[in-house]
């Protein structure tokens, strides 16, 4: 025996049995309650959402035994006969097939004559923007004033295309796409009624492609259960439509948290080998960022199932991390048709992901062996340590000590170019061969005391640092996992005073707007510096006239950078022939060189 597809076994017959049309269902509803008919109605709106449906329920209601009433019956002769598409007084056309004047003009001759069995002649086309303009002509006298007995409804998923003379003479409903969320529950409901086993994920992968039609979704039910043999299992609906299953998905944005780069090149490839739709698998990926923003803000907005699931991998990114992370794959997902090939594309989309991931801990390439110590700058003093690796971006800008070398080989200064030694280019100017891998000039050696205050910076009011203050808080704010907006609000601070496990810090004055929008900043800094601290201690933010800030800090080493650049530039013979032969001038805004990384791990910028 033919099974009857699932779109026609579960097709509503009653207006409580449509889904997602509540608004349509409400005006019609009432004014079916209250006898308050028009004579002709137009229901707009894609494929699959409902418009021939709501058609014939409409004319059950109209035609029902027991009156015009807005809950039909659904058992007596009209009602059965209607549903089983053999009711002569319900006329549904296909205006794609009859859209010449001569059908309308015969649809209309028919119109004038009573009613064969029911209480009113329904005339239901379909498509009719389809019509041509000489049909639609001829239907204008009629749609305007029909016959009492008549009423007329128009379906179309291209309103624009119907003539506004058209649109002026019916009452226009818009029939909503569906959410994904609701096909997947009401096909939940429609597999626990036929009782066939199911996973939610997969019904998620329907709903997702079903695309607002639950006609479209239906039909894919029938087909996920010829292919899984009578049950639909997410996996088995992956292949099917060739996307992705949401637990390779989720596997995938774990190995980029835990910065993994070959088990995520590994998914990367089986995807690709696969066969699926590698532009479903970034917008599949771009989703799912989505999602753990959104859990990360408004869980509530999320169903509780989906929450648990998707809670311990939101907990390892942060949220300015996810906004990025939806960016990149978003234009991936753009730039695609451009990379050598789709796999290619994908996966340096993947790789990206983890080089801009905040809280990178991967070991540097074998190639590139690790320090085995802090590293420390040309007067033997340590450079301030970050608490977490640096990311791989930060580590493929970073110049390393063979660069250095290339570059002076490359770049040889004055004395080299003339066979003497090397020396300095002037008395003032900083040699860039003289500069640490970071292409930082080394900080000079202090004339103070060893006890002096730093500018700017009071004496602790609790137990002394051992750097005096403010050393002491760049060294923490190194060590501090910031991200984002608590990031840029730390840099603008020093370290005033310890009470027990209270801090209290100076915020730069011309920064304050950072206290007055974003007060929960505080709470994350005092959270990431008691990590530093290793107990918990309670931050107080001040307003204040302050100097030698992180940020101040390193603004002066970059513009002490940009000097030495252009300075060693001057000096080139190469320069200095350029100059002299053709009377020029160096634009020092053109010189750019490598700026150090933030002390929280990053990419490196350049001035």
């Amino acid at each position: 025996m033919t099974q009857l597809a699932l779109a026609r076994k579960w097709r509503p017959r009653r207006f409580d049995a449509l889904v997602g049309q509540d608004h349509v269902v409400r005006a019609l509803t009432h004014a079916l309650a209250t006898q308050r008919l028009h004579h002709a109605y137009l229901f707009t709106g894609t494929r699959g959402v409902g418009k021939t449906t709501i058609s014939r329920i409409f004319a059950k209601a109209l035609n029902c035994e027991r009156g015009v009433t807005p809950e039909p019956c659904g058992v007596c002769a009209a009602c059965q006969a209607i549903d089983a598409d053999r009711f002569p007084d319900y006329v549904e056309m296909d205006a794609a097939s009859n859209r010449g004047v001569d059908d309308m003009a015969a649809l209309l001759e028919q119109a004038v004559y009573a009613p064969v069995q029911g209480r009113f002649k329904v005339y239901m086309i379909d498509e009719v923007h389809m019509l041509t303009g000489h049909a639609f002509n001829a239907m204008l006298k009629t749609l305007e004033e029909p016959p009492e007995h008549v009423k007329f409804i128009l379906a179309t998923t291209d309103p624009q295309k119907i003539p506004v003379t058209v649109l002026s003479r019916c009452l226009q409903f818009n029939l909503r796409s569906l959410p994904p969320a609701l096909i997947a529950e009401h096909a939940a409901r429609i597999l626990e009624a036929e009782a066939v086993p199911y996973d939610r994920g997969a019904l998620e992968l329907v709903g997702q492609a079903a695309r607002g039609s639950m006609r479209d979704a239906l039909s894919l039910l029938d087909q996920a259960l010829a292919y899984g043999a009578g049950e639909v299992r997410e996996a088995q609906v992956a292949e099917m439509l060739g996307l992705v299953a949401s637990a390779t998905l989720r596997e995938l944005l774990e190995a980029v948290a835990a910065a993994d780069a070959p088990a995520a090149l590994a998914l990367a490839d089986r995807l690709a080998g696969s066969g699926a739709s590698l532009e479903s698998a970034l917008a599949a990926l771009a989703q799912l960022v989505h999602q753990l923003a959104v859990l990360q803000f408004a869980p509530e907005a999320l169903e509780p199932q989906t929450r648990e699931a998707l809670a311990p991998l939101a907990a390892r990114f942060d949220p300015e991390y996810l906004q990025l992370a939806y960016d990149i794959l978003t234009h991936a997902r753009r730039d695609l048709p451009l990379a050598p090939d789709p796999a290619v594309g994908f996966s340096m989309a993947v790789l990206r992901l983890i080089a801009f991931a905040p809280q990178t801990t991967a070991a540097p390439p074998a190639a590139v062996p690790g320090p085995s110590a802090a590293p420390r700058n040309e007067e033997g003093g340590e450079a301030p340590v970050t608490a977490r690796g640096e990311s791989p971006a930060a580590r493929a800008h970073a110049p390393s000590a063979t660069d250095g070398e290339a570059r002076r080989a490359a770049f040889p200064s004055p004395d080299r170019a003339q066979g003497g030694a090397e020396g300095t280019a002037s008395s003032e100017a900083t040699d860039v061969a003289s500069l640490p891998a970071d292409g930082m000039p080394a900080k000079p050696p202090s004339t103070e005391p060893s006890g002096a205050r730093e500018p700017g910076a009071l004496p602790p009011a609790g137990r002394e640092s051992p750097s005096g203050g403010v050393d002491a808080w760049h060294e923490w704010f190194a060590a501090m996992s910031l991200t984002g907006l608590a990031r840029e609000f730390a840099q603008h601070c020093i370290c005033r005073a310890i009470e027990g496990d209270t801090v209290s810090l100076l915020l730069d004055a011309t920064h304050r707007v950072l206290l007055d929008l974003h007060p929960e900043c505080v709470d994350r800094i005092a959270e990431a510096l008691g990590a530093v601290l290793g107990r918990r201690v309670t931050v107080r933010v001040t307003p204040a006239e302050v100097a030698d800030t992180p940020a101040q800090r390193e603004a002066e080493a970059r513009r002490q950078a940009h000097r030495a650049a252009v300075s060693r530039l001057l000096a080139h013979p190469v320069t200095q022939r350029l100059i002299e032969r053709f009377d020029a001038t160096l634009d020092e805004t053109s010189v750019t060189w490598p700026t150090p990384s933030p002390p929280s791990g990053g990419t490196r910028h350049v001035q």
